[in-house]
């Protein structure tokens, strides 16, 4: 017995050697540092807001189609109920919830480029106005950043003026992602959803539009500014329908994010990526950025890159409700002047160099 207790005593004492010897261990070993910490979170900010943008829509549709073939076919149900009830929201104003524009999440995800937002000049709350940005980029991190998260200040730059963004209307017909969306402010681009904000829901609004689109993501690589802009007029017509100012800005910094195999004009992948453009709205982009455990590998998360916004000078637009051709194009004409003076203001200020042109296509 006295053996007994003596092995055991051994055995004990090896133990708390052991537990000291790991504690000390632990203690001697590097902490993360509050860098490092930061760093982790705001990599974790962009990582969640890519996986909503990229797959929340699709995965929450599949969920949903095979809940159906299961005893909890009735959540399926009651959605489709309440989407097909909800169908008109997103064409009149959407859902906005003002708690999301707080999130501690978009300070993260505002440090990790980071995203910086610049006032040229004041936007009256008496007028409506429609802000166009460029360049579309892959993903419209600056847009998004600036006009649907309050993390770059808008709402104190510009008091009493209510942004939104405007994305393709087929996302809002994807479940959870819909609501996703409205939450945060974006709505259709879509002649209706546009003439809601602009004729229905009072003065102080902005509604920014991506005028380039998928088209204009297709030549998205750094070093190159190309904007698809010449014959996009449709938002320079609702200007002139419903009075709304014309706003231009410019996010610099947003096709330096992603690197992206670019085909020639002519090229039959181009062709492949245009006709899916033209049936589906979105453009096909085989890109790539970081990775998520190191900066040097490959992988689906945009490089930290400086993104500035600056938002220019408003075009004064008066309202005409059936503008002539003549009249849309000569403020067609009077917006790239204003746009093309905002880039090469503020080019050499943010990156770029003065012999770097915008290319207007």
């Amino acid at each position: 017995m006295k053996t007994i207790i003596a092995a055991c005593s051994q055995n004990l004492s090896g133990s708390r050697a052991s537990v000291q010897t790991a504690l000390r261990t632990l203690l001697a070993a590097p902490w993360p540092s509050q860098r490092d910490i930061r760093s982790w979170l705001q990599l974790l900010a962009v990582l969640q807001w890519v996986l909503s943008f990229l797959l929340l829509g699709t995965v929450s549709l599949l969920i949903l189609i095979y809940l159906v073939f299961t005893s909890f076919w009735p959540i399926s149900a009651l959605y489709l109920a309440w989407i097909i009830f909800d169908w008109d929201t997103p064409e009149k104003g959407g859902r906005r919830l003002p708690c999301l524009r707080r999130w501690p999440v978009w300070r993260h995800f505002r440090d990790y480029f980071p995203v910086k937002l610049v006032k040229t000049h004041d936007l009256s709350p008496s007028h409506n106005y429609i802000i166009g940005s460029h360049p579309h980029g892959i993903l419209c991190v600056g847009a998004f950043c600036n006009f649907i998260t309050g993390s770059t200040g808008f709402w104190e730059m510009f008091p009493g003026i209510r942004p939104f963004l405007t994305t393709l209307a087929g996302n809002f017909r994807l479940p959870v992602f819909r609501e996703y969306l409205m939450s945060g402010g974006l709505c259709p681009v879509t002649r209706r959803a546009i003439g809601y904000l602009l004729s229905k829901n009072g003065t102080g609004n902005a509604v920014a539009i991506v005028i380039g689109g998928a088209a204009e993501s297709l030549s998205c690589r750094p070093g190159v500014t190309t904007l698809i802009l010449k014959n996009r007029k449709g938002f320079v017509r609702m200007a002139l329908q419903h009075g709304a100012y014309l706003v231009p800005s410019f996010s610099f910094g947003e096709n330096d994010l992603f690197r992206q195999v670019v085909f020639e004009e002519g090229s039959w992948m181009r062709s492949i990526q245009q006709r899916f453009q033209k049936m589906m709205g979105f453009a096909p982009c085989i890109f790539y950025g970081r990775g998520l455990t190191s900066v040097r590998s490959r992988g689906f998360l945009p490089y930290a890159r400086p993104i500035t916004t600056v938002v220019g000078e408003p075009v004064t637009v008066p309202k005409i409700e059936d503008p002539s051709c003549e009249t849309v194009d000569m403020y067609h004409e009077m917006y790239i002047h204003s746009l093309l003076k905002l880039f090469n203001e503020n080019k050499t200020k943010y990156g770029m160099s003065e012999t770097d042109e915008l290319h207007i296509l």
